[in-house]
């Protein structure tokens, strides 16, 4: 286990996939399990994760705002993520901390890339917006998108993003999938479909198992 504390400390890794993969809870899980081994972590939520992205997730996933076009949402995600990447990421990696990210650009290329917004764009955007700061791994949870909303509707009301129609969830699961396989050097993909412990061993394994540079 002292092999992986060194080798994650430092590094960026981001839990990403549709809604209702379980990200938050594995991402909490493994931060426990790191945490315990001696590691520093950081945990980041995006989008939010500081005071003034904490504003601004807010006006993302309200109802009220179905209006919202999608290139209002893109730029939004990018500033929270700007001032997340400034205030937290970047400071935390410099100070040999790991930082587990529960979403992070993976999200927004899949969400806004579904939504129609052109994925060049929304690369170009994360660059000015976080700079340097992207994962060194994306581990993407993948879910079929009906059992995915149908889990997070357990959770409570439905957001802004996970009320919208099963066709647009399905995009954004391609585009998940897309990335990882666009990226295999800096992404990895875990089926969500089992149990908590089971898709947390996976988790684990793959942090293990995974060539850091």
């Amino acid at each position: 286990m002292s092999d992986l504390v060194e080798q994650l400390a430092g590094k960026f890794i981001v839990i990403d996939g549709p809604d209702g993969a379980g990200k938050t809870t594995q991402a909490k899980l493994l931060g426990e399990f790191l945490s315990e081994s001696g590691l520093e972590v950081a945990h980041i939520r995006d989008p939010g994760g500081t005071e003034i992205g904490d504003e601004i997730r807010t006006i993302l996933l309200d109802r009220r705002h179905h209006k919202m076009s999608v290139q209002c949402e893109l730029m939004l995600y990018m500033a929270s993520r700007a001032q997340l990447a400034c205030e937290v990421i970047a400071p935390a990696l410099s100070s040999g901390k790991c930082v587990l990210g529960d979403r992070y650009v993976s999200s927004t290329v899949a969400y806004q890339g579904a939504g129609g917004a052109d994925i060049k764009a929304i690369t170009q955007a994360a660059q000015i917006a976080v700079g340097a700061a992207m994962p060194d791994l994306t581990v993407i949870l993948d879910i079929e998108s009906q059992l995915g909303l149908t889990r997070a509707a357990r959770e409570g009301q439905a957001d802004r993003i996970e009320s919208k129609h099963i066709e647009y969830h399905r995009k954004v699961r391609e585009m998940f999938l897309a990335q990882a396989a666009d990226q295999p050097e800096r992404f990895t993909v875990i089926p969500s479909s089992g149990s908590i412990e089971e898709i947390q061993q996976q988790l684990r394994q793959t942090l293990t198992a995974w060539k850091w540079a």
